[in-house]
């Protein structure tokens, strides 16, 4: 049976350069890279590179790197450590509607436990956020925007640079006025493979990042921190990462990501193929297949991604029936697949439950050919068919 594999969004398949580089701090430079002696920093040597290759990549300060366990923990402790920071009484969050859980999760928690208020901004049809929106949701007590750079679902692109040129024109003001200022997050999972992450570009004062999503290993993440930036720990125990992250270091994992991101301009070099086949599978799709819906924008879209609804389909048996064929796909986000709810981005977005429902995601990489799309399609024709005869459609 054929093994396609149509997931890249939860996941990537680790290089085989970022293999290599990887192995030796496992046995030969396993020491501990806070111990003094050499084998201790030869492995503080391996973070010190993986740490250049990030700031690099980032346009950053290499003090303004953290390593964390990923972008889970990266956007905890933005949203928990500002607020932890802060001297704001009753502080004020502005996030959007269609964040990832981690992100949305820790709002209603900290909403929930009175320590700030939370103001979730709604998009558009496209899934798309308007930068007035959140303009318009600044409060006295704003600390913190926290908006995704593109989207794990349906693949929107957010006008990041457009909301952080905004923040920066109204965090003048605010100086004047005497008022707090406003950090600016973005949560750039998606991003980092295809768009740029230069974060003086951005405007941002964090970004979140993990090293699964970029051919690197999972386990590991970063944070960048903007130097000057107000930010607490959350996790006590040791001097990590600048006093920001106790525990110690996962070696081999900051190393991979080091050079998983050192490779991503290289295969960028395969966007326009990547997207050639996304657009080639969306195209066929409309074509073939009656009653099917593209979701979130055409245009402002991640190269790889192509969310679709299928009327009188219902996606987790479309899933299962593709996986039986050998195709891998996803319903959602990756995270939260088990969970039978429909997509709380589909419904942000305005689409009715029994659609968002009939939602499946194909998430295209580097190693995806043609012959696996035609394939996929074949097979994606024959199911839809048999799935809306049974449903009397």
């Amino acid at each position: 049976m054929k093994k396609i594999y149509l997931d890249y969004a939860a996941t990537t398949p680790v290089d085989k350069k970022v293999v290599e580089e990887m192995i030796p701090y496992f046995s030969e430079k396993f020491g501990n890279p806070s111990s003094i002696h050499q084998l201790g920093q030869e492995a503080m040597e391996g973070i010190d590179k993986a740490r250049s290759q990030v700031a690099d990549f980032l346009n950053c300060g290499t003090n303004e790197v953290i390593f964390t366990s990923g972008a889970t923990e990266s956007n905890n402790m933005t949203i928990k450590g500002v607020l932890k920071a802060t001297q704001v009484e009753n502080p004020h969050i502005i996030t959007s509607a269609i964040e990832h859980h981690c992100v949305l999760n820790s709002c209603e928690i900290v909403q929930k436990d009175k320590i700030a208020e939370v103001s979730f901004v709604k998009v558009n049809k496209d899934g798309i956020i308007n930068p007035d929106d959140i303009k318009s949701a600044i409060k006295e007590n704003t600390v913190l925007v926290s908006v995704m750079y593109g989207n794990n679902e349906v693949g929107t692109i957010q006008p990041i640079a457009k909301i952080g040129q905004m923040l920066k024109e109204v965090n003048i003001e605010r100086e004047n006025k005497k008022l707090p200022k406003i950090y600016f997050h973005t949560d750039a999972v998606q991003a980092v493979n295809y768009l740029s992450c230069d974060v003086e570009e951005l405007g941002v004062d964090f970004l979140s990042l993990s090293g699964h999503k970029i051919h690197g290993p999972k386990g590991v993440g970063v944070l960048y921190i903007k130097r000057g930036t107000k930010i607490k720990s959350i996790q006590q125990g040791g001097e990590q990462e600048y006093n920001l992250r106790a525990g110690t270091h996962n070696v081999p994992g900051i190393v991979g990501l080091g050079k998983a991101i050192s490779l991503v301009l290289e295969n960028r070099e395969k966007m326009d193929a990547i997207k050639e086949l996304r657009d080639y599978l969306i195209n066929e799709v409309e074509k073939n297949i009656p009653n099917s819906r593209l979701n979130g924008s055409r245009e402002f879209r991640l190269p790889h991604n192509a969310n679709f609804s299928f009327q009188g389909v219902e996606g987790e048996s479309l899933l299962m029936m593709l996986d039986q064929e050998g195709i891998a796909i996803s319903t959602g986000s990756a995270c939260s697949s088990a969970s039978l709810a429909p997509s709380h981005v589909l419904l942000a977005m305005g689409i009715p439950p029994e659609i968002a429902h009939a939602s499946i995601r194909f998430t295209l990489g580097k190693e995806t050919t043609k012959d696996e799309i035609d394939y996929t399609l074949k097979v994606l024709v024959e199911k839809i068919k048999r799935l809306r005869e049974i449903s009397g459609m």
